[in-house]
C-alpha cells in the first residue's frame, strides 16, 4: 500500500484501488453509479434531497471536499478499481478531532454493482491505515444500521469492535433510526486488529 500527500493532494493505492479527493471530471460517473444503484442506497442513507444527483449539488461537494481535505477536517475519498479506473465507491473519514481525542468517524458506500467483491474491505483498511500512520489519529469509529448485516460484517473483518447502540442516531430514509457504533483503535487493548 503506498500512501502520496503533496501540497494537500492526497491519494491512496492499494493492490486494486486508488482512492482520491472528487473532481470536477467525476460528475457523470458519480451521479450514474448513485442514479443506478439509488433502489440499493436509499435505505441506509440520509434521505437524499431533491437535486442530489444534479452538477451544482456535485459542484458543491467537490468544494466542500477541497476544503475539508485543507482544513483537515475530513478526508472525503472516491474510490476507483485501478485496471480500468472505474468509479466504485466513496469513504470519508470526517468528524476529525484533534487534542486528546485523535479521532474520526468514517461512513463508506458502495456501488451496487461492486458490492460483495471486497472492494470496500480493502478500502478501509487503506482509509484506516492512513488515519492511523499518516494523520496520527488514534480511534476510528462507525455506525451503521443493527440490521445491515454487510456494514457489520465488513467492520468487524476489517479491526472494528462493537462498542454499544446509539439511539436515534441519524435520521435514515427520513426516520430516526438508532445504529450499533463500532471503533478501531490504533493501539487496541480489547485484542488483535486488523488494520494496518
Amino acid at each position: 500500500m503506498m500512501l502520496m500527500r503533496a501540497h494537500k493532494k492526497l491519494r491512496i493505492e492499494t493492490e486494486r484501488l486508488t482512492l482520491r479527493a472528487p473532481q470536477h471530471s467525476d460528475f457523470i460517473s458519480w451521479s450514474s453509479l448513485r442514479r443506478d444503484s439509488e433502489e440499493y442506497l436509499v435505505p441506509w442513507e440520509p434521505a437524499w434531497a431533491q437535486d442530489h444527483l444534479s452538477r451544482r449539488t456535485f459542484t458543491n461537494r467537490v468544494y466542500w471536499a477541497q476544503r475539508a481535505i485543507n482544513g483537515e477536517t475530513a478526508v472525503p475519498l472516491f474510490i476507483f478499481r485501478r485496471e480500468d479506473e472505474q468509479l466504485v465507491g466513496a469513504i470519508t473519514l470526517d468528524n476529525i478531532r484533534r487534542g486528546p481525542a485523535q479521532a474520526a468517524t468514517v461512513g463508506y458506500w458502495t456501488g451496487e454493482p461492486y458490492a460483495r467483491q471486497g472492494i470496500m474491505r480493502e478500502a478501509l483498511v487503506a482509509t484506516v491505515h492512513h488515519a492511523f500512520h499518516v494523520m496520527d489519529l488514534s480511534r476510528i469509529e462507525a455506525a451503521c444500521l443493527p440490521e445491515n448485516t454487510p456494514s457489520r460484517g465488513l467492520l468487524e473483518r476489517s479491526g472494528f469492535k462493537y462498542e454499544g447502540v446509539a439511539q436515534s442516531y441519524l435520521q435514515i430514509d427520513g426516520r430516526w433510526r438508532n445504529h450499533v457504533l463500532f471503533a478501531a483503535l490504533r493501539i487496541d487493548r480489547r485484542g488483535k486488529t486488523d488494520v494496518g
